[in-house]
């Protein structure tokens, strides 16, 4: 029987196709509310730069704002604005994210935007170095003075040692600073083609008006050559690292645990993500009840997925309350997991589980953005499928308790992990 939300999940209909050039187009109508997004996905992120090299994508999101032949340098963001619209851009370690949210009416301006960013932009000094300082800034802002905000750099750099997730997708100042103009006009020319992107449009739409519209803007655009990229392979861990990172703008330390886990179109992939919310998605939750209210021995406690292409990170962690040690802290997250590898969950907290996720499901669903990402993410990272956003909700019932338990036992093992002591700058100081 479906949960009341899975019954909300109406079939996301679409049309597909490629243009010569390679790109491809994924259209889908929904004519419940004049809007509509307009989004580009490249199949590039942190994952496919160079050592010594790190934040090209990143970078490029911001960029690719500077202007392009037809739109003066300042005038991307306002010519979105003053048609009612708004607009932004995301890269993670796999891809890069463009999007525009407009009346439907200004669906034609959408289109032109993304195509003059992928045709015309302008890549030159002037932009390279406003926006290496934007950069500069954001990074400053979320990282270098966020508390804990360290913490993925300081993991991902353990648990990868070969792999380009090594880094963090804002990557090196140095890198940034160190590039030429030419390495950057060679980095637009490899990956931002579009054979390596799709152009996701959702909303208030005419199927075969959109379709001209789409031909009208983007067939001009050269075909790159084929964006070849191969997955580096990371040795298993075999046996348990323990280090120490320290972070000047912390005052209360934390421990962290990290392992290995498989990609994201894996099926363990979604139990691991289970796992994270069975030990800690919210109050009820195993690690919060246990040590936030019954034991008191800790101020915060998480568990969670990182879910990536080429593999994924599971990272476990907390903030001691009343100077409870730290080796004591992992030690009851470790008895949590054990628990989950030596008895199935209940069946009452296996539907709690299976309610979330497909809520979550319909959630993702829920406004035009989210269709067209979750299209574009199907196409890019499921081998093409694009018809993965109507499968999510079979693959998350797919998940039996047993799978669950199997994934806490394969993956969640001490001697495959990496424990970091996450502590103050002070501590350093006073050894």
């Amino acid at each position: 029987m479906l949960s009341s939300t899975a019954a909300q999940a109406q079939k996301v209909e679409f049309t597909e196709y490629d243009l010569p050039n390679g790109l491809h187009v994924i259209l889908h109508q929904d004519k419940t509310a004049p809007v509509v997004a307009v989004s580009v996905m490249y199949h590039v992120g942190s994952k496919n730069e160079q050592v010594g090299r790190s934040g090209f994508a990143h970078f490029f999101e911001h960029l690719l704002f500077e202007g392009t032949q037809n739109i003066k340098r300042g005038e991307f963001f306002k010519l979105v604005s003053s048609n009612g619209g708004q607009n932004n851009a995301t890269t993670s370690h796999d891809r890069t994210f463009y999007y525009e949210v407009f009346p439907s009416n200004q669906l034609e301006l959408g289109l032109w935007l993304e195509s003059e960013r992928m045709l015309h932009p302008v890549i030159n000094e002037i932009g390279v170095k406003t926006q290496n300082e934007v950069v500069k800034e954001e990074k400053r802002m979320r990282i270098d003075n966020q508390p804990y905000g360290g913490f993925a750099n300081e993991m991902f750099k353990r648990l990868f040692t070969k792999h380009p997730y090594n880094w963090q997708p804002i990557g090196s100042m140095a890198d940034l600073d160190a590039a030429t103009l030419p390495e950057f006009q060679a980095f637009f020319k490899k990956y931002y083609v579009p054979n390596n992107a799709v152009l996701s449009i959702a909303g208030d739409i005419d199927i075969a008006k959109t379709k001209d519209l789409v031909s009208a803007y983007f067939s001009a655009v050269p075909k790159g050559a084929p964006v070849d990229y191969k997955k580096v392979i990371e040795e298993p861990i075999t046996k348990m690292i323990v280090d120490t990172a320290y972070d000047a703008n912390i005052q209360i330390p934390a421990i962290f645990a990290g392992y290995r886990v498989p990609g994201m179109t894996d099926k363990d992939s979604k139990a691991m993500e289970m796992i994270s919310s069975i030990l800690s998605g919210g109050a009820s939750s195993k690690l919060y009840k246990k040590m936030v209210d019954e034991k008191k021995n800790a101020l915060q406690v998480a568990a969670f997925n990182f879910s990536l292409e080429d593999y994924g990170a599971y990272l476990t962690l907390a903030l001691p309350n009343n100077n409870t040690p730290l080796p004591e802290l992992l030690k009851d997250i470790d008895a949590e997991v054990a628990s989950l590898q030596n008895n199935l969950i209940s069946e009452e907290e296996y539907k709690k589980i299976q309610n979330q996720f497909e809520n979550n499901y319909v959630t993702a669903n829920s406004t035009m953005l989210g269709v067209a990402e979750n299209l574009a993410a199907g196409y890019t990272f499921h081998n093409k499928n694009t018809n993965n956003i109507n499968q999510e909700l079979d693959k998350i019932r797919a998940v039996t308790r047993q799978d669950i338990q199997a994934a806490a036992k394969k993956y969640l093992q001490p001697n495959a992990r990496v424990v970091l002591y996450y502590l103050p700058a002070s501590a350093k100081a006073s050894k």
